[in-house]
């Protein structure tokens, strides 16, 4: 092998480890701190690598938010099949209860810092912003889901339920982060349940 070759392929194998080293510095304190109040000197230097080494991976802070709002994205919907999956098969109501107590549970976890998706989403009012964009999707698709599953219970109004998830879902994370420990955030799921039980077709 020549040495150009092996030089190539050094590279080649160092190069993701420095980006996932920066996007996975750049995933805590964005999510800590908030994205706009975390600097590009802060994430080079919490994750040992140079400033023209993270620009050659993300070719700007914008991009490596997106890509840290993308890596959410995929983790949130990761969590939300498991917790479906862990509800009673065939019961979309009690599949969505299991979803609901996990988030009412993380809520109300010491250090909690809300949704990722909906920091973002009010950190970035600019329609065009790649993180909010990001958030965007998360968020709508969200919604689709909820509306889906409202139906699938059987509501009189779907999109009227769906919607109304959201919102209680959207409160827990938000108030998780004024409230932690024994907040309103524990009754998400008994709250949610009670919504549901009044929303179905009689």
């Amino acid at each position: 092998m020549s040495a150009g070759k092996l030089a190539s392929d050094v590279q080649g194998a160092v190069k993701p480890r420095a980006a996932e080293r920066i996007l996975a510095t750049a995933k805590e304190l964005f999510y800590r701190q908030g994205i706009r109040a975390v600097g590009v000197d802060e994430i080079v230097s919490r994750s040992g690598v140079t400033k023209p080494s993270l620009y050659r991976s993300f070719a700007s802070k914008d991009e490596l938010a997106a890509a840290y709002m993308r890596e959410y994205d995929a983790d949130f919907w990761a969590r939300f099949e498991a917790a479906l999956a862990t509800g009673p098969a065939g019961d979309p109501r009690g599949q969505l209860m299991a979803f609901l107590r996990g988030v009412g549970e993380r809520a109300q976890r010491a250090g909690y810092r809300g949704c990722g998706m909906t920091n973002a989403g009010v950190e970035f009012p600019d329609g065009d912003n790649p993180a909010r964009r990001v958030a965007v999707a998360n968020k709508s698709e969200l919604r689709r889901r909820l509306t889906e599953l409202a139906a699938a219970m059987g509501a009189a109004d779907a999109e009227m339920l769906g919607d109304g998830l959201l919102l209680l879902v959207e409160g827990a994370y938000v108030s998780g982060q004024l409230f932690g420990e024994r907040g309103p955030s524990r009754s998400l799921a008994a709250a949610a349940d009670r919504l549901i039980e009044a929303s179905l077709a009689r």
